[in-house]
């Protein structure tokens, strides 16, 4: 299946077969599940979360895309415009790549905060706490 790029400022509410909607602004992206569930498929787009790029074959979303929350379960990538379906996982691969995702962005931001000392990691706290509703 060919998946091709548009680049929208907000996500439209009616998604389009075959399309993969990014907004740069928003750091996401929105597809519908190329299984044909119709399924919307959200993806933030981050240095924990997934990374987009164009070629000139179409848009690439790494790493693979796994459905885990809805009944078909897919899991596939988008490499260069095209759906590249991949096995599906048990639930204790699932588990694992959960648990190895939270790790991975645990040890990003350990990373970037290390070193600029408790002052910021204190007013980091401060300010998330009160931007809590």
């Amino acid at each position: 299946m060919k998946i091709r790029l548009q680049r929208v400022h907000y996500m439209p509410k009616i998604l389009e077969t075959g399309v993969l909607y990014v907004s740069e602004e928003y750091s996401a992206a929105a597809h519908l599940c190329p299984c044909g569930c119709g399924s919307k498929v959200r993806t933030p787009l981050g240095p924990t979360d997934w990374t987009f790029e164009e070629t000139e074959n179409g848009p690439t979303l790494y790493p693979s895309i796994g459905n885990w929350q809805l009944p078909c379960k897919s899991h596939y990538l988008i490499i260069n415009g095209q759906i590249v379906w991949c096995p599906k996982w048990t639930t204790e691969q699932i588990t694992s790549g959960r648990r190895a995702e939270v790790e991975r962005a645990r040890a990003y931001y350990n990373n970037l905060y290390c070193g600029r000392g408790n002052a910021l990691r204190s007013l980091w706290y401060w300010l998330k706490g009160k931007l809590k509703p």
